[in-house]
């Protein structure tokens, strides 16, 4: 059975940073292409970063150069590390397959909250 649990989430002040990270298990995590998404309220859950099976990454134009995904194929695990955080930003952030390579994704997990806020 897929598991994607997410991890890291927290309050931070805008400029600040959080890392989080997602432990997949149940699949071949190390052959897929993976992504952070995120949902705020009142809004789509969109992609943000994401990274091949080889490490190529990708970013939404409003995270570039502040958000850097990686992943460790040997541990099962995919992060974000997110740096000069936005009140923008503030959303439940969830990981999952790249749904814009492979068409479609695991079940979701429960996600993990991050608030940007003074």
């Amino acid at each position: 059975q897929v598991q994607l649990v997410e991890s890291g989430g927290g309050l931070v002040q805008p400029g600040g940073s959080l890392r989080l990270s997602c432990a997949a298990s149940g699949f071949i995590f190390s052959i897929y292409p993976m992504g952070w998404y995120r949902q705020a309220p009142g809004n789509q859950r969109e992609l943000v970063a994401a990274i091949t099976d080889s490490g190529t990454t990708n970013y939404k134009d409003s995270v570039k150069g502040r958000f850097t995904i990686s992943r460790d194929n040997a541990k099962n695990t995919v992060s974000l590390q997110m740096n000069s955080l936005k009140r923008e930003d503030t959303a439940v952030y969830y990981c999952n397959l790249d749904i814009s390579r492979m068409g479609y994704s695991h079940n979701w997990g429960q996600g993990t909250q991050v608030t940007v806020s003074s």
